[in-house]
């Protein structure tokens, strides 16, 4: 409603509804003299008036809207919105633990912006469900309007990937390209400096690799682990040989299978064996980054390692999420487009491989290969955390 012209603040005429809504089907702004230009207004703050008119369907253009372009364009668009917010959330991760020294109410902080990074990755993969409403026949009707944009080009997404820490030798090629081929050169360039620079992986391996307690004049926790294990294995290779029930064959087959796991359990004490499958590509994190993260894991109820081990589960979190919406995203292309490939040349084989391969903290799900339970695990020295109080991590 508006006043009517020369009248008073009670008096007021209708205005039709046609003359308050743009042609796109969004609300438009009143004139700007229609409040103090130094009252802060809503729909100014969020940037209503562009960005709900920021939807531009080409079937529109062409002549005739297809009615699902338009929701296809906000579903994408508001996947852009929270890919931004992820990025927001990240770089201030990253600058916290790039320090040499990180406070330890600074690894609050820490946690709960990687939290809100995984909340954000639960609402992307419920996303889907609304795009799905969205069937194939739908979709053909304004696809090949599209061509050849692809969301393959979403540069916000290339970024977190680069960000959370995959590595370009990770990646797969389509059609003997990387993804860097499909972007505009200054997207392109803003995507290969985010490869060669340190990410969140780099960060939290370094702060990892320095953490305290792991190793201190008087005690290794390497050390005192092996014990454990070594012990934990000889009552388990016991248990199998005096089993009154197994026959000699049987017996021979379980202590065999046995065997296998404990060498592979004693990889974690190998350190030059760990390098070398750093260097081959086997393994991301360094040697003594994954003892510290072991650590974290077995002694997670001491008050000062509860914060730090939480990171570690908020790390694992964030990439099954993020694996999921990979898995959602393939299932969706293959619901939507069967077995043909997407306009970058992707499609569902592609999708569903990177859901495979893409994850930067896999060798934190590894990390339960190497646990022993709480009653095998070696006590702590009581002076382990004396003087720790307001510690720099």
């Amino acid at each position: 409603m508006t006043k009517a012209a020369g009248g008073s603040d009670d008096k007021a005429v209708k205005v039709p509804l046609n003359d308050l809504v743009s042609d796109g089907g969004c609300p438009v702004m009143a004139a700007p003299d229609a409040m103090p230009s130094d009252t802060l207004y809503y729909w100014d703050y969020l940037h209503l008036d562009y960005l709900l008119n920021a939807q531009t369907p080409k079937s529109e253009e062409a002549g005739e809207l297809v009615h699902d372009e338009y929701f296809f364009i906000v579903v994408h668009q508001t996947y852009e919105l929270w890919f931004k917010q992820i990025l927001v959330e990240l770089d201030s991760v990253m600058a916290i633990m790039a320090q040499e020294r990180i406070p330890g109410r600074e690894l609050g902080t820490v946690l709960s912006r990687l939290r809100r990074i995984n909340q954000i990755q639960r609402l992307m993969v419920g996303q889907m469900d609304v795009l799905e409403t969205m069937t194939p026949l739908d979709f053909l009707d304004f696809r090949s309007l599209l061509l050849p944009a692809s969301g393959f080009q979403s540069v916000q997404f290339r970024l977190i990937e680069n960000k959370f820490g995959l590595l370009e030798r990770d990646r797969l090629h389509i059609e003997g390209h990387n993804y860097v081929a499909t972007l505009r050169d200054d997207h392109g360039q803003m995507v290969i400096l985010s490869e060669q620079t340190p990410s969140l992986f780099d960060h939290v391996e370094t702060w990892l690799a320095r953490l305290p307690f792991v190793r201190t004049e008087s005690y290794d926790f390497a050390t005192e682990y092996e014990k454990a294990a070594s012990e934990m294995h000889a009552v388990g290779r016991a248990k199998i040989e005096g089993h009154p029930n197994l026959n000699d064959d049987a017996r021979r087959k379980q202590l065999e299978a046995f065997e296998s796991s404990v060498r592979r359990f004693g990889a974690v004490f190998d350190k030059e064996s760990w390098a070398q499958d750093v260097r081959e590509g086997g393994r991301r994190f360094s040697y003594d980054a994954f003892m510290a993260a072991l650590f974290l894991n077995l002694y997670r109820e001491e008050p000062l390692l509860q914060v730090p081990f939480q990171i570690l589960e908020v790390l694992i979190d964030i990439d099954e999420i993020l694996t999921l919406w990979r898995q959602r995203h393939a299932l969706m292309a293959h619901r939507m487009l069967g077995r043909i490939t997407g306009s970058a040349g992707s499609g569902y084989a592609y999708l569903d491989e990177t859901a495979k391969r893409y994850m930067p903290f896999k060798d934190l799900f590894d990390v339960a290969t190497y646990l022993v339970s709480r009653a095998e695990r070696p006590p702590l020295p009581a002076s382990l955390f004396s003087g720790a109080d307001g510690l720099s991590w």
